[in-house]
């Protein structure tokens, strides 16, 4: 579409604005306005505002901007703390935007598994609470194997199945830097939800659930109006006997009657908690054999990670259908562009084993890459120290780059992700392409749940 005349821009206030983010909104800046605020977790001295965070103080400076800068809406698709802080903004400000208990039921995973649980069982799974607190010995007669989580956190983070009481008292065993993490990522949240989410209970505790037998898809759409639609279904593929993401593919496998059941357990929770306009993503294994679909978690933002990917296969932009939603507009309205693709995928780089990894590519390799595949997107996430030793703890594994690549179909973008993982000095996210398979961790035996994009 043409530019608007610069005056005519609407403005929007973009929090957390990040990564996939942050490259998807900029190639909207001939149509929109942007004031960016929020920091980045992942990053020193950014992640240093940590200390003292305090979600509401925040959202009340950025109404007050808002309302200064006169933003017709207010994004972000942040899981930790963007989303939340986004629907404190719009309801401050009178805007359209998801209910906050709405985020709140949603990112609150021991409440809206019981929520899920009355209104759609059969798409529930068993589960029960951890009640102890950080480092305290864990109970007798839990049963096992289970698949522990934190109530609240992002990018699967502590997240593994475990089997045996010795190993989840291991793993919840955490040092004073970790205990140091961990209450501020969820602290933030918890001040919120103590107050306008009581019934869910403290999210400073963990939860068990029975390990599930399938393939792992994830349902992205959105809610406007109250009604629930389907942007697509994006699929997993995982690392061999790992629980950890090896690429995410689209176009989908999964049967067409499959995605529809999926759309209508996420239509029927997410009524149940009042949310009624706005992006989701909904995580679900779908076990062939036994037809049956479980979700596993509902999260109350888009998954940015596959936005570009919508958008070369199906035309559809999901960052600009946030921008529409956040002014009150039906995304549904807005003109779709040419498919560039027939597949694509988001390839994750890992290494299982410290010092496995290979290095990051140089300046040389990177232009390589931009030249011969100028609609890719390259995330490097090298990591050293004490960082690099908690994503070992807390994820099995280090993931250190992660690449999204275009093709005619699944073949050709298979032969490009090759071409390009050669470029970059990396093998090759796919299961046959890598000359030693991953080891298997003793808390990776399947069936589990996966770890971390």
């Amino acid at each position: 579409m043409p530019s608007r005349p610069r005056e005519t821009r609407p403005r929007l206030g973009l929090l957390f604005n990040h990564d996939w983010d942050a490259r998807c909104f900029a190639r909207l800046g001939d149509h929109y306005r942007f004031d960016s605020a929020g920091f980045d977790l992942f990053s020193f001295p950014s992640n240093a505002r940590l200390v003292g965070f305090d979600l509401e103080r925040f959202a009340q400076r950025m109404a007050t901007k808002g309302r200064r800068q006169g933003w017709a809406g207010v994004v972000s698709h942040h899981e930790q703390f963007g989303a939340l802080a986004a629907a404190l903004v719009a309801e401050k400000l009178s805007l359209p935007g998801t209910p906050v208990t709405a985020i709140l039921a949603c990112q609150h995973k021991l409440h809206a598994r019981e929520v899920l649980r009355q209104v759609y069982p059969e798409a529930s799974l068993e589960f029960e609470s951890l009640d102890v607190c950080y480092g305290d010995d864990i109970p007798q007669g839990l049963q096992y194997p289970a698949y522990v989580k934190p109530v609240k956190a992002a990018f699967s983070v502590l997240a593994r199945r475990v089997n045996s009481r010795e190993e989840l008292q291991r793993h919840t065993r955490f040092g004073w830097r970790e205990l140091w993490v961990i209450r501020r990522l969820v602290e933030p949240f918890e001040r919120v939800s103590r107050a306008r989410l009581p019934q869910a209970g403290t999210a400073h505790r963990m939860l068990l659930e029975r390990p599930m037998i399938g393939a792992q898809y994830n349902l992205d759409g959105w809610v406007f109006n109250g009604q629930a639609q389907a942007l697509g279904v994006v699929d997993a593929i995982m690392y061999p006997g790992t629980q950890a993401f090896m690429r995410w593919e689209l176009p989908s496998r999964l049967p067409a009657h499959v995605q529809q059941r999926a759309l209508d357990v996420a239509q029927r929770f997410l009524q149940a908690v009042g949310f009624t306009q706005g992006l989701f993503n909904m995580e679900f294994f779908h076990d062939a054999a036994s037809d049956r679909l479980t979700v596993i978690e509902f999260n109350p933002r888009l998954a940015s990670q596959f936005s570009d990917m919508y958008r070369h296969v199906l035309g559809m932009d999901p960052h600009e259908m946030s921008l529409a939603l956040a002014m009150g507009q039906d995304p549904a309205s807005l003109p779709r562009t040419v498919p560039t693709a027939g597949a694509a995928a988001s390839l994750i780089y890992r290494a299982f084993e410290p010092g496995a990894h290979p290095p990051m590519p140089r300046a040389t390799q990177r232009r390589a890459l931009q030249q011969q595949f100028p609609e890719s997107m390259l995330f490097m996430q090298p990591k050293s120290g004490q960082a690099l030793q908690r994503d070992f703890k807390w994820l099995g594994n280090h993931r250190y780059g992660i690449l999204h690549l275009q093709g005619r179909d699944e073949h050709h973008l298979r032969q490009q992700a090759e071409h390009a993982s050669e470029l970059l000095g990396w093998p090759a996210p796919y299961a046959e392409c890598l000359n030693v398979a991953p080891p298997v961790p003793a808390f990776a035996a399947l069936p589990s749940y996966p770890s971390g994009d």
